[in-house]
């Protein structure tokens, strides 16, 4: 017998079928006993009597969170008995025959709520189980209808999807990259992609003209509420364009994804409202400004663009992340090394003049008070990206054996090109009113960058490590556990401050 997910079983009143799934609750009005049965697709309420002796006394020893199949008849539920607040709340199924798939432990904690009240620690070890819980499942299936939307929306633009690769070379993109040791090129590194920049600037070289892709990129960075190691980005790139052309794409693609996705949400304002960043700064004093005019309705989106933004600051060594920093006291990159200034700008940039007045292409897109994409308009000659890292203090030598691909590829004649990328964790976070992009995700790291699931990052083999031509500095390892276990306890004493000062409130 075939079976049915439980969301079609109101169709078939009169008739048998098979359905499986988790026991969800179970429970004994008298001598009749009741399992809600649980599926991907919905709930269903399961009924056992004595005059089904097999199935009755099977159904006696399952027990919550077990995997179970079950056959009967579809009958319609007494009227009284009719729950409005499921989709088979109209029916149940009356069972005939019981088959324990597999059997269950008692679950280290309660997966019908929503989760908010359990230690997230404890959620990460238990994820799998974690996301049982139906505001998970409905986060995961919203990111996997947006990603499909996307996919669709941009193939109807002409777009064509590409994969980039995940191993390649460390360059400073403004964060630490991690890097992967080479077992037949020994002392040499990969460098996992912070982002996919440099492949989609080259595929607009190559004449791709329109690329896109849902690429993961990987940053060495501090992790915080709406920052992972790795995270998933819609990516894309087009050539012969100008900012207000990546505009006006990008504006509409979002417009139509909350309108078809997210129908109960009302943007306040289209077009959206755009801001350069002096303006941002001077009257929000943040350069991803909340816009809400009611911060209360949880529904409300105002998107807004941020554009003129300087090129370039100075550089900061004590908040610098790691390969991406410019040179001491230099002068580094506000967003991106390989956007264009302004074409009023170009000139002082090929001059090397007036560098703190050089404001950039850069457009970022906010959401609510959160920075949910951005992109430029690039350089496209050889002379202006080489003209950046000199601005950056490196030597002739040193760009040319970290970019001089990029270098290359210009000159052999690129289009005009620009794109943007979007964080798309913190866009779905946003939407789905959730207070971090871990409950976006399916498999997150811990606030500390721990996979407590898997027990990573842990330990390797000696053999490994003798294969990738690796000698661990043992002292130094201790000395990093130490400090990472302090660090953790930094972080649980504030949390509990926080409770603490919450609670008092």
């Amino acid at each position: 017998m075939q079976r049915f997910l439980i969301s079609e079983t109101a169709k078939h009143v009169g008739q048998k079928v098979k359905v499986a799934g988790w026991v969800n609750v179970r429970r004994a009005h008298g001598k009749i006993l009741f399992i809600d049965l649980r599926d991907r697709s919905g709930i269903l309420q399961c009924v056992f009597v004595p005059t089904n002796k097999d199935a009755y006394d099977k159904a006696q020893d399952i027990r919550t969170e077990w995997v179970v199949e079950l056959a009967g008849q579809i009958v319609s539920r007494p009227e009284k008995m009719v729950n409005a607040n499921i989709e088979t709340g109209k029916v149940e199924l009356s069972v005939e025959e019981v088959n324990v798939l597999a059997k269950a432990e008692t679950l280290p904690f309660d997966v019908t709520t929503d989760g908010m009240e359990i230690n997230e620690e404890i959620r990460m070890k238990y994820r799998y189980l974690d996301l049982r819980r139906p505001r998970l499942q409905q986060n995961l299936i919203m990111r996997h209808k947006t990603v499909k939307f996307v996919r669709d929306f941009l193939s109807a633009e002409g777009f064509i999807e590409i994969e980039t690769p995940m191993l390649t070379k460390s360059t400073p993109e403004g964060s630490r990259d991690f890097v992967v040791p080479s077992r037949l090129q020994p002392g040499k590194f990969y460098a996992l992609p912070q982002s996919p920049q440099q492949y989609k600037q080259l595929f607009m070289v190559a004449g791709m003209e329109r690329y896109f892709q849902i690429a993961r990129a990987m940053r060495d960075e501090d992790v915080r509420g709406d920052r992972q190691f790795e995270h998933t980005q819609i990516d894309m790139e087009l050539s012969f364009v100008e900012r207000e052309d990546v505009i006006e794409l990008n504006e509409r693609m979002i417009i139509t994804i909350i309108k078809t996705l997210f129908p109960e949400k009302v943007i306040q304002e289209i077009p959206f409202p755009r801001l350069t960043y002096k303006e941002a700064m001077e009257t929000y004093k943040s350069d991803k400004p909340d816009m809400r005019k009611d911060k209360n309705d949880p529904n409300l989106l105002a998107f807004c663009w941020v554009i003129d933004f300087p090129f370039f600051e100075k550089d900061d060594p004590a908040s610098a992340q790691g390969s991406g920093e410019a040179k001491e006291g230099g002068w580094t990159f506000t967003h991106n090394p390989f956007s264009a200034p302004k074409p009023e700008h170009m000139q002082n940039l090929l001059d090397k003049k007036n560098i703190g007045e050089i404001l950039t292409t850069q457009y970022d897109v906010a959401l609510n008070g959160v920075e949910i994409g951005g992109g430029s308009i690039r350089n496209h000659t050889a002379e202006a990206l080489q003209k950046v890292f000199e601005i950056m203090g490196y030597e002739s030598k040193e760009i040319h054996e970290k970019f001089g691909h990029m270098l290359d590829a210009f000159s052999f004649g690129a289009p005009p090109h620009g794109g943007i990328a979007y964080g798309l964790d913190r866009f779905l976070a946003t939407l789905l009113n959730e207070q971090s992009i871990r409950e976006a995700i399916a498999f997150p790291k811990t606030g500390d960058g721990r996979d407590l699931m898997m027990q990573a990052p842990s330990e390797i083999y000696p053999k490994q490590l003798k294969e990738l031509h690796i000698n661990v500095n043992q002292k130094s390892s201790h000395q990093a556990k130490t400090e990472q276990k302090m660090k953790r306890r930094n972080i649980g004493a504030r949390r509990n401050q926080k409770l603490k000062i919450k609670k008092r409130s």
